[in-house]
């Protein structure tokens, strides 16, 4: 079993899509990155890799039964082993995971650029360990709160946190079935449609405005977002935070 030592991560939970496990340039100061001491490294077959970063799904069991208890984290100081802790890679990809004792991969974390490097030349000669498992995420089902990769392709962090809760917003708007109220806010997103929108029904709407929407984050899509927000604390807050972050700019 091949090991790294003094690894720093930075977990992201419950993250079902590759997009939201940040690289470290787009790491930020206040996020919680702890150090593992030590962490078991394995080499995986291209589509368990995909599984594992795109899903949130049963990992093989002798996946976890090979790196079992075979992780440390640095606490005070102390060593806690953990459960299922283990870093992954395809020769391509690399990603650290923590099952917090469960059967799927609950945090992922992606490597500083140095630890990955040690990856890299740890892993040039070894062959993939083939596991059995199940996958159903080539068939994966994207849908508006969780939205496929390609609208959300080159958006920094920021862009892409903006861009999800303004999609929660929608998803709301979308639930309420208010044919006046989408109109509306389909007419500030594209005043110029203003009699075209007018006609339309309610489903016709909400496809057309969807669709526009959905493609890249410009100005228009983030003062979409502000106004569509306001009133409801919640999302009110959300916005305040990704507002006012500072990307981490050090180095680990």
């Amino acid at each position: 079993m091949l090991y790294l030592h003094d690894v720093w991560v930075n977990w992201f939970e419950g993250e079902e899509n590759s997009y939201n496990i940040c690289h470290f340039h787009e790491w930020r100061k206040d996020d919680a990155i702890e150090l593992l001491d030590q962490v078991p490294v394995v080499i995986i077959e291209e589509n368990l890799f995909h599984y594992i970063e795109n899903d949130l799904a049963e990992l093989p069991k002798q996946l976890l039964e090979d790196v079992k208890k075979k992780a440390f984290l640095r606490k005070n100081h102390e060593r806690v082993q953990l459960e299922y802790c283990f870093v992954v890679s395809d020769g391509t990809g690399i990603l650290a995971v923590d099952t917090m004792g469960y059967g799927i991969p609950v945090r992922k974390s992606r490597l500083v650029p140095r630890q990955e490097q040690l990856v890299y030349e740890m892993t040039r000669n070894y062959t993939a360990t083939h596991y059995d498992f199940e996958t159903g995420v080539q068939n994966k089902d994207y849908h508006i709160l969780s939205l496929n990769p390609d609208y959300v392709n080159g958006l920094t962090r920021k862009e892409r946190q903006l861009k999800q809760l303004l999609f929660m917003a929608l998803d709301q708007l979308f639930s309420s079935k208010n044919t006046a109220e989408i109109r509306y806010w389909y007419t500030e997103w594209a005043p110029d449609k203003y009699k075209q929108i007018q006609k339309m029904n309610f489903e016709e709407a909400k496809d057309m405005f969807y669709g526009e929407v959905k493609e890249g984050w410009t100005l228009s899509h983030q003062r979409l977002c502000e106004n569509l927000i306001k009133g409801q604390p919640f999302f009110e807050k959300l916005w305040e935070v990704e507002m006012d972050t500072k990307v981490n700019e050090s180095t680990k």
